[in-house]
């Protein structure tokens, strides 16, 4: 028999590695890009989720030898999309209409965590913050993000 989780249940049944063939739930966790990139979720919580990367100039390097910023981008989108999704019920689904980031120092390698959190929760409009910190637990980027719930059709193939 197939059990249907809300998506903080089957998150926090995904980081503790409980989860079984029969659960799932309406949105697709991990993501594709999560996969494709390396991205963990660490942590969940109710609009909230910590997300972490282990990088390399190798694979993730720019021209001028440091992490591109467009994967420390995609790091704090993922973090974002990630907290808000634990809102979303069935027939809800969402999209960033605005992501902002300030970059604080370079990045050479190594762990990268993002942490997400509301700063505003709406009905159709919320607004959160991000921060993505170093292996030394550094700040290298602060990202803010406006996020749009959809509902009913207009949340369909989304």
């Amino acid at each position: 028999m197939m059990t249907k989780l809300s998506i903080l249940m089957y998150l926090k049944n995904m980081i503790a590695k409980t989860l079984l063939p029969n659960m799932y739930t309406h949105m697709q966790y991990p993501t594709s890009i999560s996969k494709t990139l390396g991205l963990e979720t660490i942590d969940i919580g109710a609009g909230t989720a910590t997300i972490e990367i282990k990088t390399s100039i190798e694979l993730h390097g720019n021209q001028q030898g440091t992490v591109h910023g467009g994967l420390i981008s995609e790091l704090a989108d993922a973090a974002i999309g990630t907290a808000h999704s634990t809102y979303m019920a069935e027939g809800e689904s969402f999209t960033t209409i605005e992501l902002k980031i300030n970059f604080y120092r370079p990045v050479f390698g190594g762990l990268l965590t993002a942490k997400a959190r509301p700063l505003q929760k709406g009905k159709n409009i919320s607004h959160y913050f991000c921060e993505i910190t170093n292996t030394e637990g550094k700040t290298i980027a602060i990202a803010t993000s406006t996020v749009m719930t959809l509902y009913d059709e207009r949340a369909k193939g989304r």
